[in-house]
């Protein structure tokens, strides 16, 4: 743990196993057979679900738009091949509970005809706010995993004044290695799309840090940034989790995002080295997001390698090209293993947050015996938040979540560091991760409650104004049969004062007539 003390502004961490020597030095594969269906969640991303446009039977081309965003924190999403459009229905999600989840299902028709496209003559000479509409038109995210419209960031960035674009090649979980593949044999693409990142912010430089692990990326990047004295590219130490942006930021700049924060209040964004290259191919080429490189790795995979996925292809298809072992397959993994999704089945489609398909057999996920706890503070050393593992876990475990979130408990990441080292093999992030889901469920019950509280005070009044009402109207019903019989009466007695006044006439009349 020296290194550690040594750089005052690398906190925790821990060197894990990397196995990326698998699939570092094999070129990304193109040649990936085109499925029979593409399965297209319309929710790929943080924010509302995309809203479909398109009806069953209806043809589509690639790169057509298929669902479009809804409100500002949203993207659409397009067809990644040619084809006719067989349903619009419910498809297991790509995630540990594998729910159902709104998909537009597309039968390919084998020509992957793309729509015409119309690519800028010169994409720089485009205005700021050109660049962030068209990059937002694509549907491109964030593809480090936190999948943020990055059209929105764009948009912050020039409205917060940025001062440094920070481009995130850590790439730091074992076994992925589809940025380092990305950024070997697209540097020059990737520099494109950063430029033009710096341009729709209005930013004056960019920083991309790269751990010392990948060489040949960090070289082809250096050359490739060469003639562009504003973009710096910068190795930082290999270090789990260096790919945490407020880690990564942390490192290259010295300072902290405040803990209710974003980087924008500093003066900074953080972008994914391929959300670079896919802002290259959405503004250079008008080509949506519609595939993502994936690295498919593991001890049950005979192949394994960095492929080209079109989005929406079923992860059997893609474990199939790489010649996986079912029979070996004791854990599939979408990510990389800390911080990754467990899948129970592989029959759930690639998305846009989809960097890694791992394959594990027995050999690789033997789970040791949980001993107990010798207080040796290895966890606290190794938590990168700077936060106190043991003792929230301690206090998960005693069912008091207030007190663990008052040391912490919502400002951890789940990297998985503090499992990693514990000597007594306790699962600490599990605890956190168990507290965090009952905390949501928590939450979401008292959102619940206070809408059952709302919608009864709304009841209440609605009734007690209707009660009002009928009072009112009765009284006025009351009111007005009063009036009606008081006129009524009131004719009654003219009439019988008429009557007597004639028959007083008719009496004086006889009496003359006698005399």
């Amino acid at each position: 743990m020296l290194a550690l003390f040594e750089n005052p502004r690398l906190r925790g961490g821990v060197h894990a196993e990397e196995h990326k020597a698998e699939t570092s030095g094999v070129p990304i594969a193109l040649d990936m057979p085109l499925p029979k269906k593409l399965y297209i969640p319309v929710q790929q991303h943080v924010g509302k679900p995309a809203e479909p446009l398109v009806k069953v039977g209806e043809k589509v081309l690639k790169g057509q738009l298929l669902a479009y965003s809804q409100g500002t924190i949203s993207a659409p999403v397009h067809a990644p091949s040619s084809g006719e459009i067989a349903d619009v229905m419910d498809f297991p999600a790509p995630h540990p509970s594998a729910l159902p989840i709104r998909t537009i299902i597309i039968e390919t028709d084998g020509l992957d005809q793309w729509q015409p496209l119309k690519a800028p003559d010169d994409p720089f000479a485009l205005p700021a706010e050109e660049i962030c509409a068209l990059v937002g038109a694509a549907g491109v995210v964030g593809l480090g995993g936190a999948v943020f419209p990055s059209a929105v960031k764009l948009d912050l960035g020039r409205k917060n004044k940025i001062h440094t674009l920070l481009i995130n090649a850590g790439e730091c979980e074992p076994y992925l290695t589809c940025d380092d593949r990305l950024m070997q044999e697209r540097a020059g693409e990737i520099v494109t799309g950063i430029r033009l990142m710096l341009r729709g912010m209005n930013a004056p430089e960019a920083t991309v840090g790269i751990e010392d692990n990948k060489p040949e990326a960090f070289i082809a990047m250096r050359e490739a940034c060469a003639e562009f004295a504003n973009i710096n590219v910068v190795q930082v130490p290999t270090r789990y989790p260096m790919g945490w942006d407020r880690q990564m930021l942390r490192y290259l700049t010295g300072r902290e995002i405040p803990a209710d924060g974003r980087a924008t209040d500093i003066g900074v964004v953080i972008h994914n080295v391929a959300t670079a290259h896919a802002v290259y191919r959405a503004v250079c080429l008008n080509q949506p997001l519609i595939t993502r490189v994936v690295t498919v790795s593991g001890s049950a995979v005979a192949k394994p390698q960095n492929v080209e996925v079109l989005i929406g292809t079923l992860m059997s298809e893609v474990l199939d090209f790489c010649a996986v072992d079912k029979s070996q397959v004791a854990r599939l993994i979408m990510g990389g293993p800390m911080m990754g999704d467990a899948l129970p089945i592989s029959e759930v489609p690639v998305v846009k947050a989809c960097n890694g398909i791992l394959a594990l057999s027995e050999q690789d996920i033997e789970i040791p015996e949980v001993k107990p706890c010798i207080r040796c503070s290895t966890c606290v050393t190794a938590c990168p938040v700077g936060l106190l593992p043991l003792e929230m876990a301690s206090r998960i475990r005693a069912n008091q979540l207030d007190s663990a979130v008052d040391l912490g408990l919502k400002d951890c990441i789940n990297c998985g560091s503090c499992s990693y080292v514990c000597p007594s093999n306790i699962p600490l992030v599990h605890y956190f991760k168990f507290a965090s889901g009952e905390l949501y469920k928590r939450q979401q019950m008292e959102h619940k409650s206070e809408q059952t509280k709302r919608l009864m005070d709304d009841r209440n009044q609605r009734m007690e104004r209707i009660r009002l009402e009928q009072e009112e109207e009765a009284r006025r019903v009351m009111e007005a049969r009063a009036a009606r019989t008081r006129e009524q009466e009131l004719a009654k007695q003219k009439a019988q004062q008429a009557q007597q006044a004639q028959q007083s006439i008719s009496k004086a009349d006889t009496a003359e007539e006698v005399r």
